[in-house]
């Protein structure tokens, strides 16, 4: 592989992730942790929905509805009665789209479950705090198929898989001599209290040279957050150019 070529490619990953870093600044950080962007802030509508079921399933994304579970265990884990509910399709599609997946499961929002539809009028039977637990994309068009969410009261520990925001690949001193950045993860788990779950990981590569890792012990995160993996797991390092791509470029 030429030189060129190995430049263009890195060229292009550091512009993919400047643009991650965009969507959530480091401006809105405070005390050094980073904070959800407000403009994200939005309350997920839900109905009430009776029955369950392959066909039931069908009719409500027949309908713009995608059909959806709210766990309602007190302490927000450990699943206990569940409700079936449905969320608006367009809604749900749009929160996906502008967050990413894994920014969306990892981010708390206010619902409101209204009868009989999702009209501003229509009565408000109840609002609760939720985490989006999984939620399953159809394969070809990325459309919502169900959302899984559980309850997130400010007393709830919730296991998350918080996202991993890599930055300094422009100025890594390993990568500017021409490495490349291995990320063996892309998400972290944690056990958060609700009202500090961050919507990522910043990750700092700017002083990282050639052979240089870290591991998940080097994450700087809440100190009321509890890591769930081993500390000594390796999150990315970077690695020497392959001894393939070093001939080619010859």
């Amino acid at each position: 592989m030429s030189s060129l070529l190995q430049l263009q490619q890195r060229t292009s990953l550091w512009k993919s992730s400047a643009h991650i870093r965009r969507r959530y600044s480091s401006e809105a950080l405070e005390s050094g942790f980073p904070k959800p962007d407000p403009k994200y802030d939005e309350t997920i509508l839900a109905i009430p929905r009776s029955k369950s079921g392959t066909n039931i399933s069908t009719k409500e994304r027949k309908a713009g509805r995608v059909p959806a579970i709210l766990f309602e265990q007190e302490d927000g884990q450990h699943g206990g009665n569940k409700r079936l509910i449905s969320v608006r399709t367009t809604q749900i599609r749009k929160l996906v789209n502008h967050l990413g997946r894994s920014f969306f499961l990892s981010r708390v929002f206010d619902l409101e479950l209204r009868s009989p539809a999702f009209d501003e009028y229509d009565d408000i039977l109840e609002k609760v705090r939720v985490l989006p637990r999984l939620i399953h994309l159809h394969s070809a068009t990325d459309a919502p198929l169900n959302v899984t969410f559980i309850r997130a009261p400010s007393n709830a520990l919730l296991k998350v898989d918080i996202p991993i925001v890599y930055r300094g690949e422009d100025i890594s001193p390993g990568l500017r001599k021409g490495a490349y950045l291995n990320t063996i993860k892309r998400t972290v788990k944690y056990l958060c209290p609700a009202d500090v779950i961050p919507p990522f990981i910043d990750v700092d590569l700017s002083e990282l040279d050639v052979g240089q890792k870290l591991v998940m012990g080097d994450l700087k995160v809440h100190p009321a957050l509890k890591l769930l993996q081993s500390k000594e797991e390796p999150v990315c390092k970077i690695m020497g150019a392959r001894v393939s791509d070093q001939k080619k470029s010859k």
